[in-house]
């Protein structure tokens, strides 16, 4: 079954954090503007706010665009709730909705005092719950199935050829973030041959990679603030080894001991140019639009922007990105 696979490859998406202090009015507002400059997604990622609540406002304020997850924390909810919330919102939005699912980072769930176990298995039993509940299968003897009327894409974040097989076994495609653009095509390949081994077609997979993105007509200023962005998640170990597994260990071993001083700019001064463009897009309307193509010709089928600042505010530098880089 195709399930949002795209046949257009300009096709492009944008994801808004929770993280950051905007309130869901600017979700809408962005998911309009976006929707209104030709973009395929409006996607929503999960840290201080709920990723599926947010989706279903912009679903409620738009016609056309695509909405979704890019990730939605799977220890946060249920997989019944969740299965029974994308039915909602699928239901609400016409059949618009893709559900992202990740497994988060360690440090931060123990900080919530959460077991993160075995993320692998745990995110491989959470995709086939969710998928079983959303055909109708009833997941407790309490409760008769109801089968959505829509199909749902669940595609899943993958950094390791281990999760991208899980993907290629019990969803419907991945959701890498942070991969080198050469690492796409290795999660990938795990991803389409671990399909095949259980019988699944592999060129069904689909592949939305979240990718940081820094639009200026200054390239050293965005590939600065691309740099200091990058510093960030390399606090985070599944990034690390990552990036790593990409040929970046000299990089990774300076960007760990910077760290462990709780120095970000130092830090940032550790991350090589190349390791932001294999990851990134940044620069001007121009370069922007080059770098994409480059993740498109590397197994991006959707790729999408995740919007920083360049000496601006976040807001204003998401509007600006979704003007210059929409309606390709």
């Amino acid at each position: 079954m195709l399930f949002f696979i795209l046949k257009v490859m300009n096709k492009l998406g944008i994801v808004l954090s929770t993280v950051v202090d905007a309130g869901v009015s600017s979700f809408i507002e962005l998911g309009k503007m976006a929707e209104d400059n030709g973009f395929e997604a409006v996607l929503v990622n999960e840290g201080r706010g709920d990723a599926l609540a947010c989706t279903q406002a912009i679903a409620e304020n738009t016609n056309q665009i695509k909405i979704g997850t890019n990730i939605a924390n799977i220890y946060f909810r249920h997989p019944f709730l969740a299965a029974h919330t994308a039915h909602t919102i699928s239901e609400i939005s016409e059949g618009r909705l893709i559900l992202g699912f990740g497994v988060s980072h360690r440090p931060l769930l123990e900080s919530l005092g959460i077991d993160m176990k075995d993320p692998k298995e745990e995110l491989r039993n959470y995709a086939i719950t969710v998928k079983k509940v959303l055909q109708g299968e009833k997941a407790s003897n309490l409760f008769p199935g109801k089968e959505c009327p829509y199909e749902v894409p669940v595609l899943l974040a993958s950094l390791t050829v281990a999760s991208a097989s899980v993907a290629g076994e019990v969803a419907d495609g991945l959701m890498p973030f942070l991969p080198t653009r050469g690492y796409i095509e290795t999660l990938m390949n795990a991803a389409k041959e671990a399909a095949r081994s259980t019988g699944r077609n592999p060129n069904v997979l689909d592949c939305v990679v979240s990718i940081p993105t820094f639009i200026s007509e200054d390239t050293e200023a965005a590939l600065s603030a691309a740099q200091y962005n990058l510093a960030f998640f390399a606090q985070l170990p599944f990034y690390r080894r990552q990036w790593r597994r990409c040929g970046f260990d000299e990089a990774v071993v300076n960007l760990r001991e910077a760290w462990n001083s709780r120095n970000r700019k130092a830090a940032a001064a550790c991350v090589p140019q190349e390791l932001v463009d294999q990851v990134c897009v940044y620069g001007s309307q121009s370069e922007c639009r080059d770098q994409l193509e480059a993740f498109r010709s590397s197994g991006a089928r959707l790729p999408v922007l995740a919007v920083s600042p360049v000496n601006e505010s976040r807001l204003d530098a998401t509007k600006k990105a979704i003007q210059l880089l929409g309606n390709e």
